[in-house]
């Protein structure tokens, strides 16, 4: 009775041993995930914060172009804006496309181009871009580990006793793949 007793023990306590390690393995996981949203969210506020300085050297050049100068302001704002990783997502998807209709604008005014003031702010920003996209990679790369951690047998049943959940990727914008259409008056 007594070998009985001290087996069950032993086994009760290595499956302790091991929820523990797993919840343990789920908590970084999480935090690594927090970690790489904070890369981006960093980089999405040097980006929202640099657009107003393009658009307003912008504005002097293409003044009948203002429906696409808000469409650029609106997304910008709306990234602002943001209070969760979905919308903050849905934002920048919006913005990237509105950013390269006001690129493919800036193309019809060689002034324009020719400005040392945009073509400094365009450089940095395609620099923020380049980090913004190594960021998305590293968070992307974080989400996939800890969504496989939760979701495999016997994880998940540790997973779903301490509520963790799948975290969202950050999707590649619809299109993205393609080649964007690029028209001159």
């Amino acid at each position: 009775m007594l070998i009985i007793f001290i087996s069950l023990a032993a086994c009760l306590l290595v499956l302790a041993v091991y929820a523990i390690s797993l919840y343990n393995k789920m908590v970084k996981g999480r935090l690594l995930v927090k970690e790489g949203w904070s890369g981006i969210a960093t980089f999405l506020q040097q980006r929202s914060d640099l657009i107003p300085n393009l658009v307003e050297t912008v504005k002097g050049y293409a003044l009948h172009e203002s429906s696409t100068l808000t469409e650029v302001v609106k997304w910008r704002n709306r990234s602002v804006a943001a209070q969760s990783a979905t919308e903050q997502m849905e934002a920048s998807t919006g913005l990237n496309k509105s950013l390269m209709d006001f690129f493919v604008l800036s193309e019809q005014y060689p002034d324009l181009k020719a400005n040392t003031n945009f073509l400094s702010l365009q450089n940095d920003l395609k620099d923020i871009e380049g980090k913004l996209n190594q960021s998305r990679r590293y968070y992307n790369g974080t989400v996939r580990n800890f969504n496989q951690v939760i979701s495999i047998f016997p994880n998940n049943l540790v997973a779903g006793a301490f509520n963790f959940s799948p975290e969202p990727f950050f999707q590649e914008e619809a299109g993205a793949a393609a080649n964007p259409a690029v028209k001159f008056s």
